[in-house]
């Protein structure tokens, strides 16, 4: 038998010998009155022994789960965790009596407690609990990872026995928060993240809305869907891609500011920065372009990052990164230029596709590329990794989206010369924040023009026929809806895991899902 069955073997001993003293190891409440953070905070010594005589009155209720036990004959110490911290606590057998005491010795590292005591400081200067009191909350069947601090002379903190190996890590999220205190700080601070963009978007009369996750026609973002069937309505349905039409059609209905966080489904790989479900919030707000766009992001991430470090400043990695306003800010075609000093707006399309084969530039050759596409192809594969400090890239290929506004500089007359030549490329009012490398979000200045809109939704569909394996399908009743009137509008998709990434210096999504997906084992 392994050493971990032999350590069950002897929890569930124990748990039986525990109930044979007609002690229920899982009763149904405790009544807790502090927590171990404000007991440490709070605490002051004492000026008399009549205050430290009187201290003894002022009893303190707390609950936790035992993290290290040091046993000493009749006396015994132990350290409980709860959700503020860690506290030491005392525990001698002639205050809490012999019977209590003589089946402490059956508790292990990982069971919960509740004790009742008075604070005091010990000889060696730790804020601990004189217990006069316990009770068993929780018998731990399953041992923990005993993690052992060692502490140099030199002050170094020196972690033994971690509970280190990531697989097991992010299958076993609820070990890793229980040892890993750091872990559960990164979680704290993702909730205050999304707390403080919900804050700043509230400030500019944004109003949190709700759309379907189940969808029976997905769209919003290019990505393969998760499938499944409603069986009371033999339907077929789609795990949501993006709340995006959903959010428009509710603009068309006299919303005019919006916002929800999703989570979004999309059928793709899994790496460092993606999982296939995952946070994003959006926004849309009528009568906005996509500058306005641009001005609300940074605000939202700047705002965020001070909320959480007091500063615009953080290092990620080896990184210095400064979300301070304004963002640098740069056409798709400029940073090309600039980094491979190749002007592809007037380059033919056989050029360009020359150009990325005779440099090595990876792009699907089994489909057929629009010029534009294989602009921003170009683009992504040359010029994100240079892309570390925030920065928008704005100005994409039309042919990357269907659902945006080409440049207002276009008439419509150029619009159609444009459209029915190969060699001419459509620009839209899109962008895309970049910091570290990485794409953070998503914007247009929004489609309005319901027949426009149609035509290249067709488009789409007619590429995806073609190979495109991300296209999304057309929707009708969206369609309907922007013929119904759509004002001028603006959106954002906030990739939130990223930033939550970015502001917790973490290095994988992996690390900031509480359960990410993972192979069965």
């Amino acid at each position: 038998m392994s050493e971990q069955n032999e350590l069950i073997k002897r929890r569930l001993e124990e748990l039986e010998e525990i109930k044979s003293h007609g002690i229920n190891p899982y009763p149904h409440r405790y009544d807790v009155t502090h927590n171990s953070k404000e007991i440490i905070e709070s605490f002051k010594d004492f000026e008399t022994e009549e205050d430290k005589e009187k201290n003894k009155e002022n009893l303190v209720s707390v609950a936790g789960r035992i993290m290290a036990i040091r046993k000493m004959g009749k006396a015994t110490f132990f350290q409980i965790k709860d959700d503020t911290g860690k506290i030491q606590v005392y525990l001698k057998k002639d205050d809490v009596g012999e019977e209590p005491y003589s089946i402490f010795k059956l508790l292990d590292i990982g069971d919960i407690v509740g004790v009742k005591g008075f604070v005091f400081r010990t000889k060696t200067g730790e804020i601990s609990i004189h217990a006069v009191s316990y009770e068993l909350l929780t018998k731990s069947i399953q041992p923990l990872p005993v993690v052992k601090e060692e502490v140099t002379g030199s002050g170094e903190k020196i972690i033994h026995d971690a509970f280190a190996d990531i697989e097991l890590r992010y299958r076993q999220r609820y070990i890793d928060l229980i040892v890993n205190e750091n872990v559960k700080d990164t979680f704290i601070k993702r909730t205050k993240i999304i707390q403080s963009i919900k804050r700043t978007l509230e400030k500019h009369n944004f109003f949190e809305v709700e759309t379907p996750t189940l969808q029976t026609v997905y769209g919003g973002g290019n990505a393969v869907p998760f499938t499944t069937k409603h069986n009371a309505l033999d339907i077929d349905l789609y795990l949501r891609v993006s709340n995006e039409l959903f959010l428009k059609r509710l603009i068309v209905g006299g919303f005019n500011r919006v916002y929800e966080f999703v989570r979004d489904f999309r059928n793709e790989g899994i790496d460092r920065t993606h999982n296939p479900e995952f946070t994003q919030v959006e926004w849309y707000q009528a009568y906005g372009d996509y500058f306005d766009s641009m001005n609300m992001f940074e605000e939202v991430v700047e705002q965020a990052c001070v909320d959480i470090h007091g500063t615009t400043k953080i290092t990620y990695g080896d990184i210095e990164l400064d979300f301070k306003r304004p963002w640098k800010r740069i056409r798709m075609t400029e940073a090309i230029q600039q980094k491979i000093d190749i002007d592809v707006i007037n380059m033919k399309k056989d050029e360009i596709i020359n150009y990325m084969v005779s440099n090595n530039i990876e792009f699907d050759r089994k489909i057929s590329h629009s010029k534009g596409l294989l602009i921003a192809n170009l683009f992504e594969e040359v010029c994100e990794e240079d892309l570390v400090q925030p920065t928008f890239v704005y100005d994409f290929p039309i042919d990357t989206t269907p659902l945006c506004k080409p440049l207002r500089e276009y008439s419509l007359k150029q619009l159609e010369e444009m459209n029915n030549d190969p060699e001419k490329v459509i620009f839209a009012e899109r962008f895309e924040p970049y910091v570290n490398r990485w794409e953070m979000g998503n914007s247009y200045t929004e489609l309005n023009d319901p027949v426009l809109q149609r035509r290249l939704l067709e488009e789409q569909v007619e590429r995806g026929r073609g190979g495109e394996a991300e296209t999304h399908p057309l929707d009708e009743d969206f369609i309907k809806a922007i013929e119904v009137g759509m004002p001028p509008t603006t959106g954002v998709g906030l990739g939130v895991d990223r930033l939550v990434m970015l502001l917790t210096n973490s290095y994988s999504i992996r690390d900031v899902i509480f359960f990410p997906l993972m192979r069965p084992m």
